[in-house]
C-alpha cells in the first residue's frame, strides 16, 4: 500500500471513529433524557412530573430516553448497557424500566428491571410498544411516551394497591398550556407600555381622567381574575418544573434483559 493510500485510509478511519456514537459517555438528564431533541418542553415537563410521582408513591423508577441513531448497534445491547450504567431502579429491589426510542432508526425497546418482571412481563412490554406505533409514525413522540408512561406507572401502582391519582392529560391540554418562559418575549414591551402610562398619569388627570388613570380601562378587574387568562388554571400544572430540583439520580438498580423490542 502506498503512502498516499495509507494516509487516505487513516483519514477515513478517523472520520468514522469521530462520527460514531459514544453511548458510554451519555449521562441521564433526568427521568427524561432527550438526546434526539424531539420533545417539546411541555411534554417533557409533564413526563418528568409523572415519573417523579410514580417514584414517590411506588418506589419504581422510569427512564425515558430518545436517541437519534444506534450507529448499527443492537438496540437490546444499547438499552441494557445504558440501564445498567445509570442504575435505573433502587439497588436491591431493581424496580425500574427504561423506554428507549431511536428516532432515525425507527426502533424502540422497553427494558424491565428484575424486580418488575412479574408485574411487567414481556407480553405486556410488547403490547405497550405496539400501541405506541400509530403516534410514533406521526412523529408524536411526546404523546406516545406519555401514554406509555401512564400505562406502565398505572400497572405498577395497581399491583401495589397504590392510587397514583394522576390522570393522563389530553394532547391539547399539554400542547397549549403555556409556561412561564413563553411569556418572557411579551413582558418587556408590556412593562414599557405600563411604565409610560404611569409616567403620563399625572398629566392625564388634568384632562378629565379619574383617579384610577387609564389602567382600569386597559385591564378591567385587574390581572389574574376570573377571565380565564393564562394564569387562570392552577390544578395539575407543570410549568416551572426543573429536573435539577427534583431528580437526584437513579438508585443503582439492575436488569437481566427482560422486556421487548420493536420498530414503527
Amino acid at each position: 500500500m502506498s503512502a498516499a493510500s495509507r494516509l487516505i485510509l487513516a483519514f477515513w478511519l478517523a472520520l468514522t471513529l469521530a462520527g460514531a456514537a459514544n453511548f458510554d459517555a451519555l449521562q441521564p438528564q433526568g427521568y427524561v433524557s432527550d438526546f434526539a431533541n424531539v420533545l417539546d418542553p411541555a411534554h417533557r415537563q409533564e413526563l418528568e412530573r409523572y415519573c417523579k410521582r410514580v417514584e414517590e408513591l411506588t418506589k419504581a423508577e422510569m427512564s425515558l430516553v430518545t436517541l437519534p441513531t444506534l450507529e448499527g448497534e443492537p438496540i437490546e445491547d444499547v438499552t441494557n448497557n445504558l440501564y445498567r450504567r445509570w442504575g435505573v431502579g433502587k439497588k436491591g429491589t431493581n424496580e425500574g424500566v427504561m423506554l428507549l426510542l431511536v428516532t432515525n432508526d425507527r426502533r424502540m425497546r422497553l427494558e424491565v428491571g428484575y424486580g418488575l418482571e412479574p408485574i411487567l412481563p414481556d407480553g405486556f412490554a410488547g403490547r405497550i410498544l405496539r400501541q405506541m406505533r400509530p403516534l410514533l409514525r406521526e412523529r408524536q413522540y411526546g404523546p406516545a411516551l406519555l401514554e406509555a408512561a401512564h400505562q406502565i406507572g398505572g400497572t405498577v401502582a395497581r399491583a401495589k394497591n397504590i392510587n397514583l391519582d394522576v390522570s393522563i392529560p389530553s394532547r391539547r391540554e399539554v400542547q397549549h398550556r403555556p409556561e412561564f418562559g413563553s411569556w418572557l418575549p411579551f413582558l418587556f414591551p408590556i412593562g414599557m407600555l405600563l411604565l409610560l402610562l404611569f409616567l403620563s398619569r399625572g398629566s392625564r388627570r388634568g384632562r378629565g381622567y379619574h383617579d384610577g388613570g387609564i389602567f382600569p380601562f386597559i385591564i378591567p378587574g385587574g390581572w389574574g381574575g376570573g377571565g380565564g387568562g393564562w394564569g387562570g388554571r392552577s390544578s395539575g400544572g407543570f410549568g416551572g418544573y426543573d429536573s435539577s430540583d427534583s431528580f437526584g439520580g437513579f438508585g443503582g438498580g439492575d436488569s437481566g434483559g427482560g422486556g421487548a423490542s420493536s420498530d414503527w
